[in-house]
């Protein structure tokens, strides 16, 4: 059985190009992973970062699943500490409403931004993220059937039963989505550490729930695939310096590929940490491509892969998508 890959869109900013330009291209690339047969494209909530144009994910998500067909559509994710559960619910509801059976909600605990941008978001910090398994659980019973002397009900979301996912980069989320029934995505594209154990705790302390039978687990990376590796090799450049720059504090604009290597332009100490938080990434033509893939899927013996593709240039994202799709098509 062929395994499902699915797309992880942040909308970037490309450096001399406008926010307008990166909501036009994400609907575009959307249109083309639904024609190459991608299982589903979510959408990701950061605040305050000049080089995302996704900050407002839920309205993103309407604006791609308007423009498309099939395809799922929905939020890889949305960070549930920043949002009143019945807020949610309401937003999910009336996404499920105007598109039906087409709609993803990925839940994050993460602020998704600074502290300083968190407060401006809520006011105050007086949410606490440990309370995330608790929020989770009053947004699922927004969407469950009203029961009798309910006193507060999501309208539209009461009874559509939308379909949640627990995202995460810890042991944190896997076990909330093992304890809740819920399937799981792991960020394994930025933060690989906890991937291995976190599948393990998911998988061995999964709980049956309404909404999913058995363990459905997600693993997400990083593909840069292009006609040649050297090719592959030089549009990556623009994720490893946004990556550098953010360590750095300096995030900004997706910067274009360089024309030298990324030794040239990074410390020694920044490019271990390159390494190491993108191992999780396969660049290269199809060919170099496809066999990191299929060791990663071997490894992890995921249910699905959502492929995240930070390219400057989008007729040479939407040509790296392509490849993907091809790649997936051979793994049989």
């Amino acid at each position: 059985m062929r395994i499902p890959f699915s797309v992880l869109d942040l909308s970037p900013i490309v450096e001399g190009g406008t926010a307008a330009d990166a909501l036009r291209n994400t609907l575009d690339l959307a249109r083309h992973a639904e024609a190459l047969g991608y299982k589903r494209y979510w959408v990701a909530e950061h605040h305050n970062m000049l080089g995302i144009a996704s900050a407002a994910t839920v309205v993103v998500i309407g604006h791609v699943a308007a423009g498309t067909r099939t395809i799922r559509v929905g939020s890889g994710g949305i960070m549930l500490p920043n949002h009143a559960p019945l807020v949610v619910a309401e937003q999910f509801g009336t996404l499920e409403t105007l598109f039906p059976g087409r709609i993803d909600l990925g839940l994050g605990r993460a602020p998704g931004t600074d502290q300083n941008t968190s407060r401006a978001l809520r006011r105050d910090l007086a949410t606490n993220a440990d309370q995330f398994p608790q929020d989770v659980l009053e947004l699922r019973a927004y969407f469950e059937d009203a029961e009798p002397g309910q006193l507060i009900r999501a309208v539209p979301g009461v009874g559509l039963k939308v379909p949640l996912w627990i995202l995460g980069s810890s042991l944190f989320g896997a076990q909330v989505a093992a304890a809740l029934g819920l399937p799981f995505a792991f960020a394994s594209h930025f933060a690989p550490e906890a991937l291995m154990q976190a599948l393990d705790i998911y998988r061995r302390y999964f709980k049956p729930s309404e909404q999913l039978h058995k363990p459905y687990a997600m693993v997400a990376a990083n593909i840069i695939a292009a006609d040649t590796d050297a090719e592959a090799r030089r549009l990556f450049t623009s994720l490893q310096q946004s990556f550098v720059k953010l360590r750095r504090g300096t995030p900004g604009r997706l910067a274009p590929p360089l024309e030298g290597d990324i030794g040239s332009w990074a410390a020694p100490v920044e490019l271990a940490g390159l390494s190491h938080s993108l191992v999780y990434s396969f660049v290269g033509a199809p060919e170099t491509v496809s066999r990191g893939v299929r060791s990663f899927l071997e490894k992890t013996q995921a249910d699905e892969l959502i492929v995240s593709g930070h390219i400057f240039d989008h007729a040479a994202r939407l040509h790296s998508y392509e490849l993907a799709a091809r790649i997936r098509d051979t793994l049989g």
